[in-house]
């Protein structure tokens, strides 16, 4: 599985370069045309629906890098026992959270399929939203690898083991 993780993330950090690369050049161009008096009228929109993806993407590269801000001193507090489910209860609260979040964002997609954008009427709002269920999905998949990592650790697991925040120290 560590394979598969290290690949899944080389994936998710290609995807985001992408992103941050585009919104670079976009809001580059955006502020050139706008200084010679030509602005451009889908500068604005654009880049807020970049920003958008590159935090839902950018979200799904700190999940399987464990990177996103957490506080487990309370939880390093318990027994070990106690720890180890603690963490899995967690687990299975994010897990349920963003299968909700990716379902409703789903549910929502029909909806929106008749609207389009004000600056690019030929690009549905459907397209645009769809990063919400897709990026659910992309993160459940490294929630699910964590998950089955804290379930073979077992009980025997050592203090501190894969926390939210260790990415970050």
């Amino acid at each position: 599985m560590s394979a598969f993780r290290e690949g899944y993330g080389r994936v998710l950090e290609w995807v985001v370069i992408a992103l941050m690369a585009g919104l670079a050049v976009e809001v580059t161009l955006g502020v050139v045309f706008r200084t010679v008096g030509y602005a451009l009228s889908w500068y604005d929109e654009v880049a807020s629906i970049l920003l958008a993806w590159l935090t839902f993407y950018g979200s799904a590269l700190a999940s399987v890098k464990r990177a996103h801000i957490g506080c487990p001193e309370l939880v390093d507090r318990l027994p070990r026992q106690a720890r180890r489910r603690a963490n899995i209860v967690a687990q299975l609260l994010v897990i349920a959270f963003f299968m909700l979040l990716g379902g409703v964002g789903a549910s929502i997609l029909p909806v929106l399929a008749t609207d389009n954008l004000v600056s690019l009427p030929w690009v549905p709002v459907s397209a645009v939203q769809s990063v919400i269920p897709i990026s659910a999905a992309l993160i459940l998949i490294a929630e699910f690898m964590h998950l089955v990592d804290l379930l073979r650790a077992g009980p025997a697991a050592p203090a501190g083991g894969a926390a939210l925040s260790d990415g970050l120290h």
